[in-house]
């Protein structure tokens, strides 16, 4: 080796960046040491910014907004967990709850829980453990002899809500039928029989046959004692006396 093939190994010496010569270098005016001023200083943002007048973002109108209470539910006809229970996929004898739909491959997540829907038949009788279903599906379900229960998987709720409206429905109808009883009931009790206001007498043949005395005692009153002649009374009367006397 001769002194003037003596070097450093590779990657032991960088080449010094050249500063300041032009934008497109990457690391032209500024240098790569920022800015002064406002926007040296953090929580600052200038994009929106347009020289003072009303910006873009706030001259458009807004349309619409977000429920940040919705929920997501995966929703299932009858037809295919039918389908699943007949290849074999789904067993009819268990409880038919998320955890074994998902298993079953009917859905690729649980989500906020799922929803049965009255589309297609069932052959059998089988139990659902879903968080919510429509009158048609529960309907369905019933007539087989299966059940639907209702329950929350997420825990966000205290109970469905379908069960709610059908607790609402049941009480309504509870209350109507109380009250078409009860209007039933003041009817009939209104009501006499024709029998008995026939064998009730009339008030003026009741008068007749009683005498006139113990008529008017039966009804509380005394009967009226007979009027003296004029004649009588004045006799009986003393003569008042003079007042000279």
């Amino acid at each position: 080796m001769r002194l003037n093939e003596i070097k450093d190994r590779p990657g032991a010496a960088h080449a010094k960046k050249r500063l300041g010569r032009g934008i497109g270098s990457g690391l032209g005016k500024t240098s790569g040491k920022g800015t002064k001023g406002q926007k040296a200083r953090a929580g600052v943002a200038i994009k929106g910014f347009e020289g003072g007048q009303m910006p873009l973002h706030r001259r458009l109108p807004k349309r619409g907004f977000k429920n940040i209470f919705s929920k997501k539910f995966n929703e299932l006809n009858l037809g295919r967990v039918q389908a699943a229970v007949d290849s074999g996929r789904l067993d009819g004898k268990k409880p038919i709850t998320v955890e074994a739909l998902k298993d079953a491959g009917l859905i690729r997540r649980s989500k906020d829980g799922v929803r049965l829907l009255g589309q297609g038949e069932i052959k059998g009788k089988l139990a659902f453990e879903v968080t919510g279903a429509s009158s048609s599906a529960i309907k369905a379900v019933e007539a087989k002899g299966g059940t639907v229960t209702l329950k929350s998987i997420t825990g966000r709720e205290k109970t469905a809500a379908d069960a709610i409206k059908a607790k609402r429905r049941a009480e309504k109808r509870a209350a109507l039928l109380a009250k078409a009883e009860a209007k039933g009931g003041k009817k009939s009790k209104g009501k006499q029989p024709e029998d008995a206001e026939e064998d009730k007498p009339a008030e003026g043949e009741k008068a007749k046959s009683e005498p006139s005395g113990e008529g008017q005692k039966a009804e509380g009153k005394e009967p009226k004692k007979p009027k003296a002649d004029e004649g009588d009374a004045k006799k009986d009367k003393p003569a008042k006396k003079d007042k000279s006397e």
